[in-house]
């Protein structure tokens, strides 16, 4: 039996080339990259050849990602960890009812440990209110945590206009861009994001790794503790053939990202248009056609 699969959103096939690519990493290069010698020199190369690929696809220095075990990791390590480094400067963080739950569950922990959070709801189409956003804004806000495009109807938020709120009132601006990144255009200079999370199984890379943009100056304390991986700020070995594969598939999602989502829209708006055909008038769709993932 063939299997159709139309769940992308949820998880996607490694791509060969992505295997491909890990696969020496899982065989005869299985040096510790934290060692000194000269297969743990090879493992290092490695990974430092995926941070500068994960960087490019999103705009940003090599030195600003660090490598994770997925986009929930990415979330907790992001929200908790400037929480926690800004808590003598403030106390509240603003985020929206339509989370991911690792950014809604993260947020409920903190409020376990004495921090407030606001959350802002959304419109029919799926959108924040800006203004709603802007008058939650406290002195105490230390933190804005908005997901770039939403896991359920694919509504994409707007995040530059978010962000240029957050840093008119001095607050640190984080996104859960899992969703986004290698479906649409994520540009965290242009779009002045702080922090970003994405996740290496949405854009054909294995499943258990994830990597979290964090701006250099922005200062947050480690969700994990122990070695000095990831500039003492996640420790762990590293899951050298994982952070590979999430390397080369960021490099393809960069070299084919236009025509990537000129085949997601055109296959989208053939969907569409079948169930208007054989459905009109029995059928909803949720959230706005604009401003949305081409998928």
């Amino acid at each position: 039996m063939n299997t159709v699969y139309f769940d992308n959103a949820a998880t996607t096939k490694i791509r060969t080339e992505v295997l491909n690519e890990m696969l020496p990493f899982l065989g005869r290069n299985y040096g510790n990259a934290s060692s000194l010698y000269s297969i743990g020199r090879v493992s290092k190369h490695a990974i430092e050849t995926a941070r500068k690929q994960v960087a490019s696809l999103i705009n940003c220095n090599s030195n600003e990602i660090y490598f994770t075990s997925c986009g929930t990791e990415s979330d907790n390590t992001a929200i908790k960890g400037i929480a926690f480094a800004n808590k003598v400067k403030g106390n509240h963080i603003i985020t929206s009812k339509i989370e991911h739950p690792a950014v809604l569950e993260s947020c409920k922990f903190l409020e376990q440990q004495g921090f407030e959070v606001t959350y802002v709801g959304v419109d029919s189409g799926g959108f924040i209110n800006l203004d709603e956003l802007e008058n939650s804004i406290r002195p105490s806000t230390v933190l804005i945590s908005i997901m770039f495009a939403n896991n359920e109807i694919g509504t994409i938020q707007p995040v530059k206009d978010i962000a240029k709120i957050a840093h008119e009132h001095n607050i640190i601006f984080h996104t859960d861009a899992v969703q986004a990144v290698g479906n649409c255009l994520v540009d965290v200079q242009d779009m002045g994001i702080d922090l970003l999370s994405l996740s290496g199984h949405k854009i054909h890379a294995p499943k258990g790794v994830g990597a979290l943009y964090v701006r250099n100056g922005v200062d947050f304390v480690p969700f994990m503790n122990g070695g000095h991986q990831e500039k003492s700020k996640r420790a762990g070995t590293e899951n050298v053939a994982e952070i590979v594969g999430l390397g080369k598939a960021c490099e393809i999602a960069r070299n084919n990202l236009s025509s990537h989502m000129s085949f997601l829209l055109k296959i989208r708006n053939y969907y569409l248009d079948r169930i208007d055909k054989f459905f009109s008038g029995k059928y909803r769709i949720n959230g706005a056609l604009e401003n949305r993932l081409p998928r």
